[in-house]
């Protein structure tokens, strides 16, 4: 059964990418992170109403955040509460497994979760769906042939990220 997750809490970060906007849960775990023009992504407009806006239940996010785009952490510690179907959440879950520089196809995230080759484009939508970009790490998915595929938050995006992480060499999109 799928958890319904209500987002209590709202704030806004400057980062490299642009400005981040954070939701979180009554208990401070974080339901979504979005990047400005993402598609499927949160808007301020769409946070305000019965939320607060309020920086304190994300500090160790915006702490993370930093160091992460700073060069000087691999893989964030932070508790994740997105709202989602079991199957996506199955996809979300072998995204936390992508380590840190290293990329992945979509097939072989079907074959980490046991789906069939046959599913490929339901993992594609999922991992296209996922609330968290960049702390649950779907930049990290690329296409078979090594193409760097769609990216909710912008390929241009994607290839800063994994250039970032030096999965990438810089200036190669």
């Amino acid at each position: 059964m799928e958890r319904v997750t209500t987002t209590v809490y709202w704030t806004e970060l400057d980062a490299p990418v642009g400005r981040l906007l954070l939701t979180a849960d009554a208990d401070g775990a974080l339901t979504s992170l979005s990047v400005p023009g993402q598609k499927g992504g949160q808007s301020v407009q769409s946070v305000q109403d019965g939320r607060r806006r309020d920086a304190g239940p994300f500090r160790a996010a915006a702490d993370q955040l930093g160091a992460y785009f700073a060069g000087e952490l691999t893989q964030f510690r932070l508790p994740l509460r997105p709202s989602g179907t079991e199957f996506r959440q199955r996809v979300w879950a072998a995204l936390d497994e992508v380590p840190y520089g290293a990329t992945v196809s979509y097939g072989e995230i079907a074959t980490r979760i046991g789906a069939s080759r046959a599913a490929v484009r339901a993992v594609g939508g999922a991992i296209g769906a996922n609330p968290l970009l960049i702390v649950r790490p779907c930049h990290r998915v690329i296409g078979a042939d090594g193409s760097m595929t769609g990216y909710a938050g912008g390929v241009e995006r994607k290839v800063w990220l994994l250039t970032l992480e030096g999965a990438l060499a810089a200036g190669t999109s």
